[in-house]
């Protein structure tokens, strides 16, 4: 439970802080919101672990100590704001404003953005998705799938995971015909190829330099968050409640990242990291559908922890037989 100690204390601060900003209901829905976070990233928390125990000890703790700042008041306050205010071409200090005097216009004003946000988010996972998909494996889980002569084949084929996000961005530029959702999309694709070049460059003995996980892993938290940020406003127009319960949610995921690196969960459950990224591909693909598609949270939420769980399942009934 040491892990989860600082989540729960404050989680329960949190919870405290918005009972005084808005009595039992504010308190009960940044409940719920800690509870969607948690839900929408708990495949992150998996591939969280995967890259974070090849990384030095000094920078997994600072993936908390500094990451905890980056995940509550820079990915769930800041970024909004920011994309708020790139939108709507006000000040980043009127945009603040907006969100506390007039949250509608600023839910509205995020919203428009929405689509270029799931763009990028979308691609940005896509390349996470494939990157492990054709990546050379020692255990494979969907056989048929994973071991087929064709995705073997592919699999070998120099820059697959670029090409196939290249050409479905191509694609989404065709069916939207518009120029902006297309530049999102390749900034994601692109942010990624340069956080691999970074790692491979200053990676020593199998180690992952530690600046560069730790830049992918706030992308690849904020890629997450996206569905949440957005999705919060069905729930509360308040800003700070939105940052608490999306806040602790960011925490709890870290706390199971922790978890998962100590315990070694990811050798003991040998499927439980290809379900992550399942689960993450088609959270790309949902993002990248609902540029033009209503889709839930719920919906997509229910499916990442969906696939984990049979990850999780099937990874016990294996470890059982042997």
């Amino acid at each position: 439970m040491k892990h989860f100690t600082t989540s729960f204390i404050l989680g329960i601060i949190g919870l405290i802080v918005a009972y005084l900003i808005g009595g039992v209901n504010a308190a009960y829905v940044a409940f719920l919101l800690i509870l969607l976070e948690v839900s929408l990233s708990f495949d992150n928390a998996v591939v969280n672990a995967r890259v974070l125990k090849d990384m030095d000890k000094v920078w997994q703790e600072r993936f908390i100590t500094l990451g905890i700042p980056v995940a509550v008041f820079g990915m769930r306050l800041l970024f909004p704001l920011i994309i708020v205010a790139l939108v709507t071409n006000m000040g980043l200090i009127e945009t603040f404003n907006t969100a506390l005097n007039n949250p509608i216009k600023y839910e509205h004003a995020l919203k428009s953005a929405e689509h270029t946000i799931f763009a990028f988010g979308g691609a940005f996972l896509l390349m996470v998705f494939l990157d492990f998909f054709f990546e050379e494996k020692e255990v494979s889980w969907i056989k048929r799938i994973e071991n087929s002569k064709l995705v073997k084949k592919i699999s070998l084929l120099s820059n697959i995971s670029l090409s196939i996000a290249i050409i479905i961005g191509l694609i989404l530029g065709h069916l939207t015909n518009n120029f902006d959702i297309l530049l999102a999309y390749m900034y994601g694709v692109l942010l990624h190829a340069i956080l691999g070049m970074i790692d491979d460059a200053f990676s020593v003995n199998s180690v992952k330099n530690g600046l560069a996980g730790f830049v992918y892993l706030e992308v690849l938290d904020a890629s997450f968050s996206f569905d949440g940020v957005i999705g919060a406003f069905a729930l509360s127009s308040n800003i700070f409640i939105i940052m608490i319960g999306l806040g602790v949610g960011a925490m709890f995921v870290r706390s199971i990242t922790l978890y998962f690196v100590e315990k070694n969960t990811l050798s003991e459950y040998r499927y439980l990291e290809h379900g992550a990224h399942y689960a993450i591909g088609i959270l790309a693909i949902i993002m990248l559908l609902k540029i033009k598609l209503d889709i839930g949270e719920a919906f997509t939420g229910t499916i990442g922890v969906g696939l984990i769980f049979i990850a999780f399942v099937h990874s016990m009934w294996e470890n059982k037989k042997k």
